[in-house]
């Protein structure tokens, strides 16, 4: 079978009218699930909020195009927001557009070395734990603007732990019309879905709640008080080069590359599940790569399959890629002629909202029931993954996770040979 193999291809052999159409629907579905949680991500990972709908737009659409599945939808993601708000706090916007495109480069050459089907070897409880490790940063990350904190001057809070910290000693300044706004918000992400789930919450609370706090005037930090925003189109920029920075983006590629092909490579498979498919992982690959380079060309930040919006494509009659690349036209139609209405939009319901996306995200009920039923060295690796992705990073939790894992394999392997030579 050849590496790369865009599904679209394969598509287009028996592609009908009926299908355009439900794939137009899907896509505009889609669109307005991610129109909220492109900003609110790209709050979240420290850049202004246009960058998530450049993500969104650019990436989706090329990767769509390129990729190796017929529905995955592919934008920033909540998994990336802890690791990109790091990479923007010590090197800057172009650091970060640098890194993305490294990482969008080790992609591709994964891709071309047919590493795909490797991404099956990472064990389950690592990805659980780090899973459940990013929920806990994002929710952390977000208690400042759901309860209106102001941090002091020269505050210095990026890993989870600063951020605990810089909480407590902040804690007096506490805004109650912010964590009222929170709560409602909150409330209407929780029940919206028992009235409608083709309108997604969190654009009803979105809409209300910033109308609501602009009549009333509340005195409550909106998106605009803290950030610039632009309505303009994504613009082509090379990132600066140096031998310097290459060098000391190097662990900061890695990790977004590896991320993003083990989320992306597990959105297709849960995917093809739902549709009864088998995607091309290498191809996925290498269309991941594409859309990340693109994505750093032009002003957006790392992106990787998604799993949620994916699955309501699904849901909604996508069956081609062709989804995928109307939702990014949606979005960029969003972009240029609503943009600057983002400003308005209150920050606690920016923090619901990513609430609800670590809520989400972070495989609670799976990491319990493993701690109840796995052997005790699997939950030592489940257990050791959570807390340094929570204390440390992403890139010390995988490595210490992975190298302990694969050790117990090791010792057990051996302890059975010993156990079966003693029976011979």
């Amino acid at each position: 079978m050849n590496f790369f193999q865009p599904k679209i291809i394969e598509v287009f052999k028996s592609y009908s009218k009926k299908q355009l159409v439900s794939d137009l629907v899907a896509g505009l579905i889609v669109a307005i699930i991610a129109l909220p949680l492109s900003i609110a991500l790209a709050i979240a990972s420290g850049v202004s909020p246009e960058k998530g709908l450049y993500t969104a737009i650019v990436a989706g659409f090329v990767i769509a195009l390129l990729g190796g599945s017929r529905v995955n939808i592919s934008g920033p993601t909540a998994a990336f927001a802890t690791i990109v708000a790091g990479i923007v706090a010590q090197h800057g916007i172009d650091g970060l557009a640098l890194a993305t495109l490294m990482a969008g480069a080790i992609l591709i050459l994964m891709g071309l070395l047919r590493l795909g089907t490797l991404i099956k070897y990472i064990p389950e409880t690592v990805t659980v734990g780090f899973t459940s490790g990013i929920a806990v940063t994002i929710v952390i990350g977000q208690i400042k603007d759901f309860l209106g904190l102001t941090f002091a001057p020269g505050t210095h809070a990026i890993e989870a732990i600063e951020k605990v910290e810089a909480i407590a000693k902040s804690i007096t300044t506490f805004n109650p019309w912010a964590l009222g706004v929170g709560l409602v918000a909150l409330a209407i992400l929780i029940l919206w879905p028992r009235v409608s789930k083709k309108i997604p919450g969190a654009l009803i609370a979105v809409i209300a709640l910033t109308g609501a706090v602009a009549l009333i005037g509340l005195n409550v930090n909106t998106i605009g008080d803290l950030y610039t925003i632009s309505s303009s189109l994504p613009t082509f920029t090379l990132p600066t080069f140096s031998t310097e920075r290459v060098i000391a983006l190097i662990p900061s590629a890695f990790t977004i590359a590896i991320l993003a092909a083990i989320e992306s490579l597990l959105s297709c498979v849960v995917s093809d599940k739902m549709i009864d498919d088998t995607h091309y992982s290498n191809t996925e690959l290498i269309a991941q790569g594409a859309g990340n380079i693109c994505s750093a060309l032009f002003g957006g930040i790392p992106a990787t399959g998604a799993i949620a919006r994916t699955a309501a494509n699904v849901k909604n009659g996508g069956r081609s890629p062709i989804s995928g690349m109307v939702h990014a036209v949606i979005l960029l139609f969003v972009l240029v002629v609503f943009m600057p209405c983002a400003a308005w939009i209150p920050m606690p319901v920016i923090a619901a909202v990513l609430f609800m996306v670590a809520y989400n995200m972070s495989e609670w009920r799976h990491f319990v029931a493993i701690c109840k039923k796995a052997p005790f060295y699997d939950i030592l690796v489940l257990v050791l993954t959570f807390l340094l992705t929570v204390i440390f990073d992403l890139v010390v939790a995988i490595a210490v996770a992975l190298v302990l894992h694969y050790l117990i394999v090791i010792i057990k392997k051996i302890a059975e040979k010993k156990a079966s030579s003693k029976e011979g």
